[in-house]
């Protein structure tokens, strides 16, 4: 799962970054501080680890992981080059999913680079863009079809219809990802790439005398919200500042932190189980004495294409699953008991993975 980290010049996101990643992206109150993309690796929590550990003696523990991208700061213009222009796009399409850091905290000792914070212009700023870059892709896209119809290909003027009836769509400055297709132009969307489809969490970038704050407490928050729920996504309020604070205290500092803050977790595990929910993804498990491992998975996966997951003959060979219950296996107190006790099934090629399964696949090539 690969996140990129969008936003305005100075509105936090690199802060967000280095905090959830600790890896030491430059943050500095200037505009374009972030020219290449700084990408970090993290863990992804997950508390059925540890005593699946513990159960097995496991020498090792391998967590699922999520890949974090600053991207350089957008301005408006970017679909023509300003700033850093279709650089910044370009790193963008390769992601996954889109965090988008809007600035929710007046500080004047803090540039920002349209005078002051403003989240529904910031937000609609970076849609604008996309929407243009996605528009000049349409176009290329639509002279391709049309060559096609010219040439007496019938399928071809479906598709046309499609991407004529998009293209319109997203010349009102409607994001892609709320045009409504039919399962029959499902196909369609195969061949396009475009960067306002791709899913979208808000976060709200707030003060610390604000981390507590709502919608119905802080303008800022509620209009985030309110453009949240247009596009079928989510908000965080999070403050970097108390994320970088975070990230530099150890496990057992972290948790009294928080604690007093009155936060049950940190930013970034809810930014993870919010990308998980927003992307439609989930983990299964495998455990073992060499390792205990969490693999990410969509949600609705059947279990040779999980088996896949770990190596592409799983899923060639597939023969069976071996699945017991995370909560049975652990209750049972080992495998041997859980069979004992009828907890451990043998699931076919039909078989849809659930959250929590502990899998032992068997394979043949």
């Amino acid at each position: 799962m690969k996140i990129g980290i969008v936003g305005l010049p100075n509105v936090g996101k690199s802060t967000l970054f280095n905090a959830i990643t600790q890896a030491g992206a430059e943050a500095a109150n200037y505009p374009f501080c972030t020219i290449e993309p700084n990408v970090g690796i993290v863990s992804v929590p997950d508390e059925r680890l540890e005593p699946l550990v513990k159960l097995y003696d496991a020498e090792k523990c391998t967590p699922a992981v999520v890949e974090f991208v600053d991207i350089a700061g957008l301005v408006a213009g970017a679909s023509k080059g300003e700033g850093l222009g279709n650089k910044f796009l370009s790193h963008i399409r390769e992601c996954d999913a889109i965090l988008q850091v809007v600035r929710c905290f007046e500080n004047e000792n803090i540039v920002h680079v349209n005078g002051k914070p403003d989240p529904i212009r910031d937000i609609d700023i970076i849609e604008t863009e996309l929407i243009l870059a996605d528009l000049e892709f349409l176009a290329k896209r639509i002279s391709k079809v049309e060559k096609l119809c010219k040439g007496g290909n019938k399928d071809a003027n479906k598709e046309l219809a499609f991407l004529e009836r998009l293209q319109a769509w997203l010349n009102d400055n409607h994001s892609a990802r709320s045009f409504a297709s039919s399962d029959e132009e499902a196909d369609y969307w195969n061949e396009l790439y475009l960067l306002s489809r791709k899913p979208i969490l808000f976060v709200a970038n707030v003060s610390e005398d604000d981390i507590h704050a709502t919608s119905e407490t802080n303008d800022f928050i509620k209009d985030v919200s309110e453009k949240a729920k247009e596009e079928q996504a989510e908000t965080l309020v999070i403050s970097a500042e108390i994320e970088s604070e975070i990230a530099a205290l150890d496990d057992e500092d972290k948790e009294m932190f928080l604690n007093d803050l009155g936060l049950e977790q940190s930013g970034l595990n809810r930014i993870i189980k919010a990308s998980y929910k927003l992307l439609g993804l989930m983990s299964y498990l495998t455990a073992g004495p060499k390792e205990v491992r969490a693999w990410t998975i969509p949600i609705g996966c059947t279990a040779p294409k999980a088996a896949g997951k770990i190596h592409s003959d799983f899923e060639r060979g597939f023969i069976r699953a071996e699945v017991v219950n995370y909560k049975d296996l652990l209750e049972a107190g080992s495998l041997a008991k859980a069979k004992e006790k009828g907890l451990v099934r043998s699931e076919g090629k039909e078989y849809v993975m659930q959250d929590g399964d502990v899998v032992l696949f068997r394979f043949n090539v």
